[in-house]
């Protein structure tokens, strides 16, 4: 049974973390279970995000239509195929990002980011969607190191990033699963393996 899971969160939430540890026990399960991220899921996709993150003089505009680029060739080379063969996909990040960080946080309005996202996925939509919620604060605190373009930002750009994934949420209350992110680790696995075993479940 092939599924697209989807995980999102500010920056600092853990998604990278969690589907590793979730696409682990998945494939103990004898589950075939294929990563995703955006940007970066393609080797196209790896050029484009080392604009994206590390590029200078890069308008909202500009960075909302690489991702959308990015995000349709990762959707036709990488997820449509593995969904075709039965596998679950598991993606850090999708398009409900673009929505919050280019559509909310950057002001470009979430109405046209969505259609643009909507044009280049070909209208996909994930089964179901594991937000990782932690405040900004937490989220950045947890980031060592040099930052990224977005990493970058600061602490009121993240809040508007979690005030619209929270308007997202609302609209879409059927997709979306709602994760305290601050918890440890392995309990957050738990929790979104569980849900993903249920899906599994005739």
């Amino acid at each position: 049974m092939s599924l697209f899971i989807t995980f999102e969160g500010g920056d600092g939430s853990g998604k990278s973390t969690q589907i590793e540890l979730v696409a682990k026990a998945l494939r103990a399960d004898g589950h075939e279970v294929v990563l995703g991220r955006e940007p970066g899921g393609t080797p196209v996709g790896r050029e484009i995000r080392r604009v994206l993150l590390h590029g200078e003089h890069l308008s909202g505009r500009t960075e909302a239509l690489l991702f959308a680029a990015d995000r349709s060739h990762h959707v036709d080379t990488h997820i449509l195929p593995a969904l075709k063969r039965g596998a679950i996909v598991l993606s850090d990040r999708y398009y409900d990002s673009s929505i919050a960080y280019q559509g909310a946080a950057r002001s470009l309005g979430t109405e046209e980011v969505a259609r643009l996202n909507a044009w280049a996925t070909g209208g996909l939509v994930p089964d179901r969607t594991f937000y990782l919620d932690v405040s900004a604060e937490a989220g950045l605190e947890r980031m060592r190191g040099e930052h990224d373009r977005l990493e970058s930002e600061g602490v009121d750009f993240q809040r508007r990033v979690r005030e619209q994934y929270r308007a997202l949420i609302a609209a879409e209350p059927d997709r979306f699963v709602v994760i305290d992110g601050e918890r440890p680790a392995e309990e957050i696995a738990a929790d979104i393996y569980g849900g993903i075993a249920r899906m599994l479940t005739p």
